[in-house]
């Protein structure tokens, strides 16, 4: 049953962020078709990411209540219709309301929530290791999924390109879910430093959504998972963008792209396990110096387009961003583990998405005031140092009791 619920977790998970990345393409076609500034175009993307993260405390809710199944099988079916739906997108609201709104709850639904709480159900010992192997199905989703959608946009056009989308979704994650897919067998047994205490002589005590927010490792976390993903969010989002002016084609762009699948793949599976035996804070802080070292080559990249650059910059990038996928839940899990951890974690969650929000829309901003990315890749370059930097403050390795545990 294990083996089942993996690879279906590891499929779904590449269909669903296959077609988030896959946005950085339909951006160009979107910009070339409507002649949309970058920041509009950008910010639907942002809002996306935003109602990403908003939905995350009540998606952990749900998953508390009618388990991680339900969920992510309702979730393929609004992803799915948002596709179709969006193939008549014709004015900016359009764009804001198909994909900011009706795509962003289906690939949370179907997404990393749910997902993330089913696979450390079954996996409580090994939470890294696992859902560093479930999360590397995004990034066979991204090699497979952005250079495909290209494809298909030079072939017949964006707008079949999400109905095909669509489609693919569709027949995977609703019958994959109902038939491949099992709740957990018993509850996750916390981590040992927010255990519910057993002995009847002392109260039972675990960490919950209100006692976390009195807690500074709490929000010094938000700010490690913020500033990751606005590094990474504001690379992965403009990269194909970046290129493009630069001289690439754009099936080249969505190729380097692709590359950034492969290389992620290695990464979330890598880190994951290494995580597990050398801890987070070592694990995180080496993939975020790949992604610093990524945005030197973007930025050498630009000024020499047809060399491997464009290609040494999408391996660093798809290496370091991939720790982000098995170490954002695995920390959260470390520090705030216990019975109310799917809301704990919506919430931890949620500021990860405003940090990815933020950084895709404000590369946008600044394209649309300087006329380049210029000052955008140094603020993406200092996110991914403040960010593990951050993380040796929080100190996951370090027992993180809760209130009133003695």
């Amino acid at each position: 049953m294990t083996s089942r619920v993996l690879v279906a977790t590891f499929v779904t998970l590449g269909l669903t962020y296959g077609f988030w990345y896959a946005y950085s393409v339909f951006l160009v076609a979107f910009l070339r078709e409507f002649g949309w500034s970058r920041s509009v175009v950008a910010g639907a993307f942002s809002v996306l990411v935003l109602g990403h993260g908003v939905s995350g405390p009540l998606l952990g809710w749900l998953v508390e209540r009618v388990g991680p199944r339900a969920v992510i099988a309702t979730g393929g079916v609004v992803l799915a219709t948002s596709l179709f739906v969006g193939a008549h997108v014709s004015a900016i609201w359009h764009l804001y309301v198909v994909f900011g709104v009706l795509a962003s709850l289906g690939i949370s639904a179907a997404g990393w929530v749910p997902s993330v709480v089913l696979i450390r159900g079954w996996f409580p010992a090994k939470v890294g290791t696992a859902i560093g192997i479930a999360s590397a199905g995004i990034g066979v989703g991204i090699f497979a999924l952005v250079p495909f959608t290209q494809l298909l946009i030079d072939w017949i056009g964006w707008r079949w390109a999400l109905r095909v989308l669509g489609a693919m979704i569709a027949v995977w994650i609703l019958p994959a879910t109902l038939l491949l897919v099992q709740a957990p067998p018993a509850a996750v047994p916390a981590a040992p430093a927010t255990r519910v205490d057993t002995d009847p002589a002392r109260p039972r005590t675990y960490w919950t959504p209100l006692t976390v927010l009195r807690s500074w490792r709490f929000w010094t976390t938000s700010a490690v998972f913020f500033a990751g993903s606005a590094s990474t969010q504001m690379l992965l989002v403009h990269q194909v963008a970046y290129l493009v002016d630069h001289g690439v084609s754009a099936l080249v762009g969505a190729s380097v792209v692709g590359i950034v699948g492969v290389a992620s793949v290695a990464g979330k599976t890598g880190w994951g396990a290494l995580s597990d035996r050398a801890g987070r804070e070592l694990t995180y802080s080496l993939a975020f110096g790949c992604v610093a070292v990524s945005v030197g080559f973007l930025a050498l990249a630009g000024a020499y387009p047809h060399t491997p650059l464009p290609y040494g910059y999408a391996v660093l990038i798809g290496v370091g961003y991939a720790v982000t996928a098995p170490l954002t839940p695995a920390i959260s899990s470390d520090l705030f583990g216990g019975p109310q951890f799917p809301r704990i974690f919506g919430m931890l969650h949620f500021a990860n998405s405003v940090g990815g929000a933020l950084g895709a829309w404000g590369a946008g901003w600044i394209f649309d005031a300087t006329g380049s990315y210029a000052f955008a890749l140094p603020i993406a370059a200092a996110m991914a140092l403040l960010a593990p930097g951050l993380l040796w403050i929080v100190a996951p390795r370090r027992p993180n009791p809760p209130p009133g545990w003695r």
